[in-house]
């Protein structure tokens, strides 16, 4: 592998780079479209922006370290998705507000600190710290507590009182639940079971962000066109 430039036949490093492109477009748009939107709807709108920025960033140091090295960037994408994670739990609480719901800070620390064990647990098993098995339980613990907040919670109570988000609402949760299972897939065919390579858990990986993240921010911008208008 050239250890400077993307090499033509490297179909992971390729994904990575358009991953970030595709981060930065959308980051740029995400805060255009903010300024146009209701004064309610603008922090929902910087937050989907701080998102794609985040992955954007990431993306390039993962993209740069894959190129030269050809391992996982493991280290960079979990940076990335200790940060970006818990923005998007955020998300459910933030379009809430802006649509004049009445939801407790007590969903906000729940969809937060589910998002943050979630994580941690996926990374302190895939980088050894704890057994992959321990890790793989610890973050599916977390993913519990995110979906019984959105299907069955305050959050979920709340958003179906208010028809505004309830469309918008209904599907990011779809993406958490549905969007978001590649995820606990990939750890459990890559790490536990060994059955799939790192070329494949990484493409997999950078479509899944590629599509939950910019996904994410243009069903909330949606939301905020509508109630704008």
């Amino acid at each position: 592998m050239d250890h400077n430039f993307l090499n033509g036949s490297d179909f992971v490093g390729i994904t990575f780079w358009i991953v970030s492109i595709a981060m930065w477009a959308s980051t740029i748009f995400f805060f255009y479209e903010g300024m146009r939107v209701s004064a309610k709807w603008r922090t929902s709108m910087v937050v989907a922006g701080l998102i794609t920025f985040i992955a954007a960033v990431h993306y390039m140091y993962m993209r740069d370290f894959w190129v030269a090295t050809g391992e996982s960037p493991v280290v960079y994408r979990y940076i990335d998705w200790v940060l970006t994670v818990p923005l998007q739990m955020v998300e459910f609480f933030l379009i809430l507000v802006a649509a004049g719901a009445v939801v407790s800070g007590g969903s906000f620390w729940r969809l937060l600190v589910g998002s943050l064990v979630m994580i941690v647990g996926g990374y302190l098993g895939e980088a050894g710290m704890i057994s992959v098995l321990f890790g793989f339980i610890i973050g599916i613990i977390g993913w519990a507590i995110i979906i019984w907040e959105i299907f069955r919670g305050e959050a979920s109570q709340a958003a179906a009182s208010k028809e505004s988000v309830t469309s918008a609402f209904n599907a990011m949760r779809l993406i958490v639940l549905v969007g978001w299972i590649i995820y606990p897939l990939g750890y459990i065919f890559g790490l536990m079971m060994g059955s799939v390579d790192a070329n494949t858990l990484n493409w997999v990986y950078n479509l899944a962000d590629f599509v939950n993240k910019i996904l994410f921010g243009l069903i909330i911008w949606n939301a905020a066109v509508k109630d704008t208008a």
